[in-house]
């Protein structure tokens, strides 16, 4: 009963899908591009197995339990890929069932990772279609139905705590969780707003700024052009691009809470914040005068302006490039991936195990040094003045035994397939962590398209584990979830 209850909403969520690609479709209409004939037959099936879904199952609908949630959540962010590779493999010549579905999943789950070359070439429904899959896959679409479909009823909730990052999510911005997810796609969408309107007035065109603006305010990285945001060269749009990634790095919760409060200043306190932005400043000047010591760039103002441009762009897990900074010495690169993996908030749309649970592992260290030495004092885990219960400690460091796990089983996996550690172990990296490129043969100049199947596979299922924490998809896999 439980999982059929959970495949007639899955059904549901299949016919939302289905009326998103009317996007793309308009671009290929108004275009009168070849892939419009791809969108339209893809409209119609995902829009016809999405009405059988749930016509067969509408019997069994009913409330969700806290169980059903992980299962609805899981099976979603696995099945709609399916759909939204659909047209890619019917309008990309030669691009296998493999590749597509890594495509769609790399945009549904803002992660950036390409397996396609000539995007320049592509039509630009296609562009435009992998680019609008990682605005709505940014805040997840499980965040779009809930705010939709209030007959979740208290489903809703377990479903909002499941596809939400972070350890701290029972935080409420409303008293019913609809209007609290209602209220962040406001957020998303004025954000969206901005950066197209910020992009157009920078030079890009129409189309231009609204696919990009798709792929910044998601913290995805995606762009039409092989060159990814170098297509353009302009100091003035990549700075933009820093701007409102930097603004869609942190929770999305606490621009909510300022203008409710009027005041900016809640901002400034909340000390996750505080912290990404000490982190990047602090990793800009030291990678700048690294590459300066180095000769990297001619100048010192070059240094700064690829530096700042990428170690935004790569912690904030967006992705994007205007250099090929696999060129840079392998400090350099290395530290900015290595940023990819905690730097974003909790709440925004990155990835990573988010800054809050770097936090709390900091404190908790040294809450154990402090016990060493005076070892019946109470010394509590604090953050923004707050005591943390022991109980989330449990679940962050629960959390970071798996996620450690994760990175060296996938690793060795990959090792074990026959790549070379640089490009295995990076390429978990961005994948895990939804960060897009790594290094190797899968760095900022290259793409995935030269892994194997299988690679391909394992670095499809990293994508998904990353993007829903982990624990959300592995407890999926433990048998007594399974028991009634």
């Amino acid at each position: 009963m439980g999982a059929l209850a959970v495949t007639a909403l899955v059904g549901r969520m299949v016919l939302i899908f289905a009326l998103l690609l009317l996007v793309p479709l308009g671009f290929a209409l108004s275009a009168h591009d070849p892939a419009e004939d791809a969108f339209i037959l893809s409209a119609a099936i995902t829009a016809g197995t999405g009405l059988a879904m749930s016509l067969l199952t509408r019997s069994f609908r009913r409330e969700l339990l806290p169980h059903d949630g992980f299962l609805l959540v899981g099976l979603t962010w696995a099945v709609l890929p399916l759909f939204g590779a659909l047209p890619l493999w019917l309008a990309v010549p030669g691009l296998s069932a493999t590749d597509a579905y890594f495509e769609a999943m790399s945009a549904f789950t803002a992660t950036g990772a390409t397996a396609l070359s000539g995007l320049d070439e592509l039509p630009r429904s296609v562009n435009v279609w992998r680019c609008f899959m990682m605005l709505v896959g940014g805040l997840g679409i499980i965040v779009l139905a809930v705010a939709i479909l209030p007959l979740l009823g208290v489903g809703g909730s377990q479903l909002f705590k499941t596809e939400t990052a972070g350890p701290l999510k029972d935080q409420k911005l409303t008293p019913r969780i609809a209007d609290t997810a209602r209220a962040l796609w406001v957020i998303y969408v004025l954000l969206a707003v901005l950066c197209t309107l910020a992009y157009r007035a920078g030079g890009m065109s129409w189309a231009d700024a609204f696919m990009h603006m798709c792929s910044t305010v998601s913290l995805g990285g995606f762009s039409p052009y092989d060159a990814s945001f170098g297509h353009f060269d302009s100091p003035l749009l990549e700075a933009i691009a820093v701007v409102f990634m930097l603004l869609s790095g942190i929770n999305l919760v606490m621009y909510f809470v300022a203008l409710r409060g009027r005041s900016l200043a809640v901002l400034w306190r909340n000390p996750e914040i505080r912290a990404f932005y000490a982190v990047l400043s602090a990793s800009i000047v030291v990678i700048t005068l690294y590459l300066t010591w180095h000769d990297a760039h001619t100048t010192f103002w070059e240094a700064l302006r690829r530096t700042a441009f990428h170690v935004v762009s790569v912690a904030t897990t967006t992705g994007y490039a205007s250099y090929d900074y696999a060129q840079w010495p392998m400090f350099a690169s290395l530290l900015m991936i290595l940023l990819g993996c905690f730097a974003t908030c909790a709440g925004s749309t990155g990835g990573g195990i988010k800054m809050v649970r770097m936090l709390l592992l900091l404190k908790q260290a040294q809450r154990e040094l402090v016990r060493i030495v005076h070892p019946s004092a109470v010394n509590p885990v604090v953050l923004g003045g707050r005591a943390v219960g022991d109980r989330v400690m449990q679940s962050v460091i629960a959390y970071m035994m798996m996620y450690g796990a994760s990175l060296v089983g996938l690793t060795m996996i990959l090792l074990f397939s026959g790549l070379d550690v640089v490009t295995a172990f990076t390429a978990v990296i961005a994948c895990v962590n939804n960060i897009g490129p790594g290094l190797g043969q899968v760095g900022p100049a290259v793409n995935y398209g030269g892994l194997t199947d299988f690679q391909t596979w394992v670095c499809t299922f990293a994508m998904l584990l990353g993007r829903l924490e982990l624990l959300a998809v592995l407890v999926l896999f433990t048998p007594s979830f399974w028991r009634r």
